[in-house]
């Protein structure tokens, strides 16, 4: 499967990722659970540590029983990307562009959603054969950044990470992100119900 029809799949109904950095692997199954249960099928769980790869691990066996994906997210190494791929992630993310990562993933047939901040980037991961994309710093570059970034690269698949939630998600998405990380909001019940009454998740009874 493609990068372009895993992320399709995974966002064509809720748009919304999980990341869930730095928890310890059961806290993280906990929040994956708590994502899962609102709807949510997609995940990502940075690998930058020992313990992120041990957390990694504990989320795909979970999700593997749930029948939902999971990915390692910050992977910036080869070793990190295929450490991360034999743990069963079924997609990786980067904060940044790095054209070996992208060929790896390609050699490997593991979907990989590079970070881009820049038209450089954009037009360097879309001239590598790549639609989705992370922008980040969400929240830093700002909703305005992506119109303007739309506007010479509608084809751009963006998935806005970095400081999005409850407060933010809904004007990113308006912008034409395809879809949105969240992260502090799945251990925030109250965070959990703007986001259903924002649209941005389903409400608890039309959830399958």
């Amino acid at each position: 499967m493609s990068g372009a029809e895993l992320f399709d799949g995974l966002f064509a109904d809720v748009r919304v990722m999980g990341i869930f950095r730095g928890s310890s692997p059961r806290e993280t199954v906990r929040l994956c659970h708590a994502a899962w249960d609102a709807g949510v099928t997609a995940v990502e769980v940075p690998v930058q540590t020992d313990e992120g790869f041990a957390a990694l691990a504990a989320a795909v066996a979970e999700g593997r029983e749930r029948g939902c994906t999971v990915g390692a997210g910050t992977v910036r190494f080869p070793e990190q990307l295929r450490r991360a791929v034999g743990l069963g992630a079924r997609f990786t993310v980067a904060p940044g562009l790095d054209l070996g990562i992208v060929r790896l993933s390609e050699e490997i047939g593991v979907p990989h959603l590079p970070g881009v901040a820049t038209s450089t980037d954009i037009d360097t991961a879309l001239k590598a054969g790549l639609t989705w994309l992370k922008a980040f710093p969400a929240s830093v570059l700002g909703a305005e950044w992506v119109r303007a970034q739309l506007a010479p690269f509608p084809e751009a698949r963006l998935v806005a990470t970095g400081g999005m939630g409850a407060s933010n998600a809904g004007e990113f998405l308006g912008a034409g992100c395809r879809a949105v990380a969240i992260g502090s909001a799945f251990g925030d019940p109250g965070q959990l119900a703007r986001l259903v009454e924002a649209g941005l998740l389903p409400a608890v009874g039309s959830r399958t």
